[in-house]
Formats: structure tokens, C-alpha cells, sequence
């Protein structure tokens, strides 16, 4: 199976040891996400630090970690399928159309925790709780 991580998914999991961390760096799922998502990182990084109360060290070390299990896509597969994606995401939020993109381009889910992406229904969408049940069936509740 492949995911598309989106970025509420990776800050999650440097905020807290959640499940979302255990996912990103012990699932044999293949993880995919954007270039966008480490922009998006840094613009949010001191708020990410205030929030998960880690020192700098402590963040650049978990984001590393995070950042290796994590495959970025190559921003010319997603602009191939912009124009779709921006005709079923648009009209929701048009900031959310790079994920869609990197979605019909690799034939994925995309892992989002975002309601914005339940308003679709071009590609399927797992939340944290619905991928907890997939890999840890043991573990869900």
C-alpha cells in the first residue's frame, strides 16, 4: 500500500510520540509526501516547538528520523497531475491539490487527518484512526 502523508500527519508526529510517529518510522507501509510538506514544516517549526516542548536539537533529530522513512515526490510527477486535481479539490481547498496530485500520479491513499478531503471522492482517504486498525488491528479500538 502506498500513502500519501500528508503534512498535518508529519507535524503530528513531531508534536507528540503518537501513533502517527510509530507509523511514519515502523510501518512497512510505503510513505509518500510532497517538497511542499517541508516548507510547510519549516514555516510552523517554532509553533511545532512550542507545542511539543522538544529543544532544536530534539526536533531536527525526530524530523530526521521522520524525514528518512519518508519518500518525496518529485515535484514534476505531481504537476503532471495538477489539473486534475485541482478540478476535484479546488472548490474545497485549493491548497490540498498538490496531495491529490501526488495521489492520482502514484496510485495511493492519502493519510490525513484533514476534513477537507472527505469532501472529495476521487481518492480514497484513511485517517490515523482507520490506519491504526489496518497495521496495529490489535491495538485499535
Amino acid at each position: 500500500m502506498n500513502l500519501v502523508v500528508n503534512t498535518n500527519r508529519i507535524i503530528a508526529a513531531l508534536i507528540k510520540n503518537s501513533y502517527s510517529r510509530k507509523i511514519i518510522l515502523d510501518s512497512s507501509v510505503d510513505l509518500l509526501t510532497i517538497n511542499a510538506s517541508e516548507e510547510d514544516i519549516k514555516d510552523h517549526k517554532q509553533e511545532i516547538l512550542n507545542k511539543s516542548k522538544l529543544t532544536e536539537d530534539q526536533f531536527n533529530s525526530v524530523y530526521e528520523k521522520l524525514k528518512e522513512k519518508l519518500t518525496m515526490l518529485d515535484d514534476k510527477i505531481i504537476q503532471e497531475k495538477m489539473n486534475e486535481a485541482k478540478g476535484i479539490i479546488d472548490h474545497i481547498d485549493k491548497d490540498d491539490a498538490p496531495f491529490i496530485a501526488a495521489a492520482l500520479a502514484t496510485n495511493s491513499i492519502i493519510w490525513t487527518d484533514d476534513k477537507h478531503f472527505e469532501r472529495q471522492n476521487k481518492i480514497k482517504i484513511l485517517k490515523t484512526k482507520d490506519l491504526i486498525k489496518r497495521i496495529y488491528p490489535s491495538n485499535a479500538s
